[in-house]
């Protein structure tokens, strides 16, 4: 480098430090304005909703007010109910979920890439998806009792379907003339595996992701309703029989919450993976 172009990258360092410093500051302004944009709404229920309670339009019974809720949740913080409930119903939530959501990738991607398996398992698959959890629940405790194998089995049916569904419809997307090429450069089925039909899939088993761990945590409602002791769902039945309403409402909070953790989870995996998709952002 000779003594111009050192003067030249002298001078225009600092003009790009600027121009990063701008760039961070647009991005950090932008997340925050979407951020106070999403709070509006919640912000705006809740104190209409306390004013209708403080004015005395509703019982408590029927409808306890968001400082009730509160006051309920702080009782059941400070005598460690709520952990307790809580760890139980993230447990079987987990495990329901291990074994629906990978058994739904695998069996998706064997249904995917075998269309004779296709035609042997996709037609009574299909059907099984139809079928309610209250329809199932009864046979789940003829069959499993009322333990935890029964609640567990029921959460991962309820998270095998969406990853089974996206996984093969994933795959069968995958453009053919991908596969053409592939055969051409003479890939091996797991170089195939890992260099097409994943990264082309991927989009579709993330989304069966989200789903999968949605429709688990919705399974977990229905699993603990089963002849429980134990869990949220438990709490919230027990609550209901009491008239404790609020306890109840504070069941249901929580359960919005870890569902919309799980999926910020799931959302930040697919930000990270899916950096190449040149989608429409609305």
């Amino acid at each position: 480098m000779d003594k111009g172009e050192a003067a030249a990258s002298v001078v225009l360092q600092p003009d790009l430090v600027k121009d990063h410093v701008k760039v961070s500051f647009k991005m950090k302004k932008k997340r925050n304005s979407r951020f106070i944009a999403g709070l509006i709404l919640p912000v705006i229920v809740v104190v209409l909703w306390q004013t209708v309670c403080s004015l005395g339009w509703v019982t408590k019974i029927i409808l306890p007010s968001p400082v009730a809720i509160i006051l309920a949740a702080k009782e059941l913080i400070a005598s460690g109910v709520l952990f307790t409930h809580l760890k139980v119903s993230l447990i079987r939530a987990i495990f329901g979920f291990i074994i629906g959501g990978g058994l739904g990738l695998a069996l998706g991607a064997l249904v995917g890439l075998s269309s004779r398996s296709e035609k042997l398992l996709d037609p009574s698959l299909q059907m099984l998806r139809t079928i309610p959890h209250l329809a199932i629940s009864p046979l789940f405790i003829l069959w499993f009792g009322i333990g935890e194998e029964s609640k567990v089995l029921l959460i991962a049916l309820g998270a095998f379907f969406p990853l089974y569904v996206n996984t093969f419809l994933g795959i069968r997307r995958v453009d053919a003339k991908l596969f053409a090429v592939s055969r051409v450069l003479e890939f091996s089925k797991f170089k195939q595996l890992k260099l097409l039909i994943i990264p082309a899939a991927l989009p579709n088993i993330l989304l069966g992701l989200r789903l999968s761990l949605g429709a688990a945590w919705l399974s977990l409602v229905v699993a603990e309703l089963m002849g429980s002791t134990e869990g949220i769902g438990y709490m919230m039945l027990d609550a209901r029989q009491f008239s404790n309403t609020d306890v109840v409402f504070v069941g249901i909070i929580i359960f919005a919450i870890v569902g919309k953790l799980t999926d910020s989870l799931v959302k930040l995996i697919e930000k990270h993976n899916l950096k190449w998709q040149d989608t429409y952002k609305g």
